[in-house]
């Protein structure tokens, strides 16, 4: 099997089960609406979703960690564009997967430990008090910062790259580097939603383009692959 046929499946798969497990979350925990409510609301609704929804949480980390072999395999894929270009983007590619991983990964192991204190039975106002810090400045910082600001800034310029190097490669069909570069940009822009005078309430804007922009993400990822594999 070719390495374009490899990075061609990758590139089809990758979206599928990120938008799949995504669904799923939204399905079973009203994800990510349910982030919206008071501490003791998510964590009597994570509890109640069992280990399933732990394994569920698990699997949406994973897809995240998938786009690290995925960067590197369009780096060696993409015949014809810049040498430098290709090794730029598969190391931010590389980085945007790690820091949505770690933006993602406290679910299935901080998460349920902090589901579990705040509901025993003998857990006094205070300690209760100090889970909803733990779970709040996990959320920022690990959700937040790290896995939205970062991922989305990090997933948007490695986008941007990679469409670049679309328009030099020999592999594809130039014109599907035009959207990348598009998409890219507006991912980067989507990562300021809680930067500087949006931190308490969000900016509203990339709010709303956000969902938007991660689907034209996956269709744009989809074509590209099939765009390899023909």
């Amino acid at each position: 099997m070719s390495s374009a046929t490899v990075t061609g499946v990758t590139l089809v798969a990758l979206p599928l089960a990120f938008n799949a497990a995504f669904a799923a979350l939204a399905a079973k925990f009203e994800y990510p609406d349910i982030l919206r409510r008071p501490t003791r609301e998510v964590l009597d609704r994570f509890r109640s979703g069992g280990s399933s929804l732990v394994l569920l949480w698990w699997a949406f980390a994973m897809t995240a960690v998938a786009l690290a072999p995925l960067a590197v395999l369009l780096g060696r894929t993409l015949d014809g564009a810049n040498d430098n270009l290709r090794s730029v983007g598969a190391t931010i590619g590389v980085l945007a997967a790690v820091v949505q991983f770690l933006g993602l990964i406290r679910w299935p192991f901080l998460v349920p430990y902090l589901a579990r204190v705040s509901a025993e039975p003998d857990a006094d106002p205070a300690r209760r008090e100090a889970v909803d810090i733990v779970f709040q400045s996990f959320n920022r910082y690990l959700g937040v910062a790290v896995g939205e600001h970062l991922g989305y800034l990090l997933t948007g310029a490695w986008t941007v790259l990679v469409g670049v190097a679309l328009t030099q490669s020999t592999v594809a069909p130039g014109w599907l580097g035009i959207p990348g570069i598009v998409i890219g940009v507006l991912l980067a822009l989507c990562s300021l939603e809680f930067v500087g005078p949006f931190e308490q309430a969000g900016w509203k804007l990339a709010g709303t383009l956000t969902p938007i922009v991660y689907i034209a993400w996956s269709l744009w990822l989809i074509a590209a692959g099939i765009a390899l594999l023909l």
